[in-house]
């Protein structure tokens, strides 16, 4: 049970954060470095609206990451509506794998994602050092922001100001935006909103993912950070997201272009010309809630989230999206309906069968889901007969 201290501890110092940052880049430089990492990365918030996939991870059935799968799964989300992808979440058994699994499948998986995807690393740890070698590591294979639960193992030990010191602790050192990550599904307590209020004035620390299924906990979070500072995002000239994937130079294939071995006499170089930088413009945003049940998407939107990051999406990302797109056409019948639409799927499927239901819908509606690995078992013939019967109107 997390124990509740009389006074919250005092807010975020920006004075003492900003010589952190600039002491922290002083031992990189003196360790040799080009570039500082913080200098690169931090504060460059991310807009994060929209449907949001928390996807899996494939195995083969000797339990080894199956990254060919991971490829195929990322570049075909990439093709849909989706605003985005969570890498490594919870349905992603982010907790089934050892670290040097956790940065492959990082690495793959941003890889093969298309630029405009924005990509959330699911980086939670039970230490701060931890959380934050892997935020690095995220950092380093272009994601745009991080997701961290709160530490669980030592529920009983941990107090309020250790939940704030441990989120604070990461986003000082975090060289991505951190999203808080609420899952009392999994972690023994919940992170309180008098918390969240507090955690949002840190400039590191963009939104959260709450995935209590309370609506009414959704509305008083967005209440709670309605004062937060609010942040300017670069977002395209449709107002999305833009990622920093996006703004990294690259070349256009063209097939104009002769191999320089092919051409008579001397040396040459050819290469195709770097591709014109996108337009932007800038949108200012506060603290982002969203929603992690696919349950209340709806009523989560209604409820002023800006989002949702939600495993039902990862096998029925059309279905999801109709939802926001109804909603965001001021079409709330038609949102509602959509909503009801999923929700046998979302119960029975997420709710009661867990990650091994999810990973074979996945299998069921064309993308890769596989077994998931032990000690999680997979399903009966029986289950698969029942998910299939879910899932007949919800074909991609």
């Amino acid at each position: 049970m997390l124990r509740r201290l009389s006074r919250i501890s005092s807010p975020f110092d920006s004075q003492q954060y900003t010589a952190t940052v600039l002491a922290a880049n002083l031992d990189l430089l003196r360790q040799g470095r080009e570039r500082p990492l913080y200098s690169r990365f931090y504060n460059e918030q991310m807009l994060m609206e929209g449907i949001f996939a928390a996807v899996t991870t494939p195995f083969y059935a000797d339990e080894r990451v199956y990254f060919r799968k991971i490829e195929a799964n990322m570049a075909r989300y990439s093709r849909s509506l989706l605003a985005g992808m969570v890498v490594l979440g919870s349905t992603g058994e982010a907790v089934l794998l050892d670290d040097a699994e956790t940065r492959n499948v990082l690495r793959v998986a941003a890889k093969a994602t298309a630029p405009e995807k924005v990509l959330i690393a699911g980086v939670g740890r039970e230490s701060v050092k931890a959380t934050v070698e892997l935020a690095e590591a995220a950092a380093q294979f272009q994601y745009d922001a991080v997701l961290v639960r709160a530490p669980s193992y030592y529920s009983g030990q941990i107090s309020m100001a250790a939940v704030l010191h441990h989120f604070r602790s990461v986003a000082d050192r975090s060289p991505l935006p951190v999203v808080l990550y609420n899952i009392p599904k999994f972690v023994p307590y919940q992170i309180p909103v008098e918390v969240i209020a507090e955690l949002a004035h840190h400039p590191n620390i963009i939104g959260i993912k709450d995935s209590s299924g309370s609506v009414e906990r959704i509305r008083a979070t967005v209440a709670a950070t309605q004062n937060a500072p609010r942040r300017k995002v670069p977002v395209t000239q449709v107002f999305e997201a833009v990622t920093g994937r996006m703004l990294t130079p690259r070349s256009e294939a063209s097939g104009s272009f002769v191999a320089a071995s092919n051409l008579a006499g001397g040396v040459a170089v050819a290469a195709p010309p770097l591709a014109a930088p996108i337009k932007t413009r800038e949108r200012e945003v506060g603290f982002q809630v969203l929603s992690g049940s696919g349950s209340t998407i709806f009523e989560s939107l209604q409820a002023g989230a800006s989002g949702v990051i939600v495993a039902i999406a990862a096998f029925a990302p059309q279905a999801c999206q109709e939802i926001y797109i109804a909603w965001k056409d001021h079409d709330l019948e038609l949102a509602r309906e959509k909503q009801q639409r999923i929700a046998a799927a979302e119960k029975q499927v997420v709710g009661d069968l867990g990650i091994a239901g999810i990973k074979y819908a996945c299998d069921f509606n064309g993308y890769y889901g596989g077994r998931p690995r032990a000690p999680l078992l997979p399903l009966t013939a029986e289950e698969k007969v029942k998910v299939g019967r879910l899932l007949t109107e919800l074909r991609n």
